[in-house]
């Protein structure tokens, strides 16, 4: 078999699995999205910087939670959640969310995590916007994810999304602004101040 060791060798067009993935070794970082290669761009220092002021607020407050949150790069492998996942050649979709809280700990393992995590929080780079605002969105609701952050940079924004009760699709989006607070749906005591986040 042919060591891949840069992105260039491999097809965009064609389907790849989990298990392909892990023989991967070039530096590049990279999301499968239904089999489908997706490019990660380099994050801003804007992004590292609202990542960081959400990493101190999810820190604090899930240091006293039995659940634990985790950040980028960390994969999430996803399946459809009327599925099962049982190896690693029937895993299509390994995303790395700016930051995710899973509560059920048997999802855990050296991998990263199997399954839906209960919150995800993605920062939009510029040219991702689409990827995260449709294509993700329709992924974490199949899968089960409960909740899911959008934050905006450009526009400081946050866009909260909740699961539905019937398990397959989000409500009508909540968006933020700069200056208000969210307060989490599955964690009733985070709040996240955006003027914080934003500020410079």
């Amino acid at each position: 078999m042919e060591k891949i060791t840069s992105l260039s060798q491999l097809d965009l067009d064609k389907t790849y699995t989990y298990a392909d993935y892990l023989t991967w070794q070039f530096e590049q970082a990279v999301e499968l999205i239904k089999g489908k290669i997706a490019k990660m761009a380099a994050p801003s220092r804007r992004h590292q910087r609202i990542s960081r002021e959400l990493t101190g607020v999810f820190y604090n407050y899930f240091k006293k939670n039995p659940c634990e949150f985790y950040t980028a790069p960390f994969d999430v492998r996803l399946h459809n959640k009327a599925k099962s996942a049982k190896a690693n050649k029937d895993i299509y979709t390994v995303v790395q969310p700016d930051i995710c809280v899973i509560c059920d700990t048997g999802k855990l393992d050296d991998a990263g995590c199997l399954g839906a995590p209960d919150l995800i929080v993605e920062i939009l780079s510029p040219g991702n916007s689409t990827k995260e605002m449709k294509t993700k969105k329709d992924l974490y609701a199949e899968a089960g994810v409960r909740e899911y952050w959008i934050v905006d940079p450009e526009r400081e924004t946050l866009t909260r999304f909740l699961l539905e009760a019937d398990g397959e699709s989000y409500s009508l989006a909540q968006i933020f602004t700069s200056g208000e607070s969210v307060r989490a749906v599955v964690f009733e005591d985070l709040v996240v101040g955006l003027e914080g986040v934003f500020g410079e």
